[in-house]
């Protein structure tokens, strides 16, 4: 064994109590007041540790994967050796090209990234090239409120008034559109993120609804997330920009978006594609006429992995905050969002370490 030999890798379910001033929303039919992903601890021969993050929907399933595939293929290799994760994406291949395993792997990747950049005692965003901006815009990106226009105003005067010159709504509707529209005036950008809620042949008619109301870009227009044949066409019917990439099946059907020029802007997902796969797509965009803009709408090392990449990337994008009121904000100390900005952390790996709210108990094992 080296120093370098990964000892321990555990999934430490990640289950922060949430309010957004309203009822809790849906999710999976059901209310959701939590907001769930988890922390991937990778350990070290010699004590190290490095942390990563992956989407996790059911925290039980996601430890089982851990402990049952990756745990025991990890442990005992190299962390350093540049074959460990393109070898147990290939092993673990026929158990799904998206969904819990690969989001899992993603976790791990984004610690061997921590890793690497603390070994080597630099920020992460050295590791990409460096960094091109010392701060970073964020932006509200609101739960959905059902077009509700009183609740869309309050939560939208709220954000504005906490800094935020940004907005990105979670709703299906002009009439949701109008409302914030009305309620934070015809400068700040809105996004609007539908989560895949029309057929190809129902989006254009949609989307002309909302075009009097100025979306900045329409996000996820089209079930499914990956159809890049209707999402061209619909990109050649409709004059505003259109995002794709969070719910994407894989990396290489976003990847091929951006070869394609299939959309305006591709949001890979680090805590499901994992820091290598949103690097590779974030190179691509470059020269290209596609914009990277990361998805996250999480709060643990996978947030701090989004921010580095935008901060290394050459194109200036805003980083996701989701705009709720959590029980524990992680990172409030070492990355704070301050007036709708956040500084580029400059200590070695990810910058922070999640630590402090382990020993505030924001999370469960």
């Amino acid at each position: 064994m080296t120093a370098n030999t990964i000892v321990s890798v555990r999934c430490i379910p990640m289950r922060l109590p949430f309010h957004h001033w309203s009822p809790p929303p849906l999710f999976a039919g059901r209310p959701r007041d939590k907001l769930d992903s988890a922390l991937v601890r990778v350990e070290m021969q010699d004590g190290t540790v490095a942390w990563g993050e992956s989407y996790c929907v059911e925290p039980r399933a996601l430890q089982a994967i851990f402990e049952t595939l990756i745990a025991p293929l990890a442990c005992g290799k190299d962390a350093g050796d540049p074959a460990l994760l393109p070898t147990l994406q290939r092993m673990l291949h026929n158990l799904g090209r998206s969904g819990p395993v690969v989001h899992a792997l993603a976790g791990l990747d984004i610690a061997l990234w921590d890793l690497r950049a603390k070994r080597e005692n630099v920020p992460l965003y050295q590791l990409l090239g460096g960094k091109r901006r010392d701060r970073v815009r964020v932006y509200a990106s609101l739960l959905q409120y059902y077009a509700d226009a009183t609740l869309l105003d309050q939560v939208s005067q709220r954000a504005l008034n906490d800094g935020y010159t940004e907005i990105k709504l979670h709703e299906r509707t002009a009439e949701a559109m109008a409302a914030v529209r009305k309620s934070v005036g015809p400068d700040v950008p809105v996004m609007v993120d539908t989560n895949c809620a029309w057929l190809p042949d129902e989006a254009e008619g949609a989307i002309a609804a909302m075009l009097p109301y100025q979306p900045f870009w329409i996000e996820e227009p089209i079930w499914m997330p990956e159809n890049d044949q209707a999402l061209a066409a619909l990109k050649a019917k409709v004059p505003v920009p259109l995002a794709v990439g969070e719910n994407a099946s894989c990396a290489h059907a976003l990847r091929r978006m951006v070869e394609q020029e299939t959309v305006q802007y591709v949001q890979p997902s680090v805590i499901k594609l994992g820091l290598t796969a949103a690097w590779d797509i974030l190179q691509a965009c470059r020269g290209s006429r596609v914009t990277c803009a990361p998805q996250v709408a999480f709060f643990g090392p996978g947030f701090l992995a989004s921010l580095h990449l935008i901060a290394a990337q050459d194109a200036e994008v805003s980083l996701e905050r989701l705009y709720v009121e959590l029980a524990h904000v992680p990172y409030a100390r070492t990355a704070p969002i301050e007036r709708g900005w956040i500084q580029v952390p400059d200590a070695p790996g990810l910058g922070a370490d999640p630590e402090d709210a382990l020993a505030q108990g924001a999370y469960s094992q």
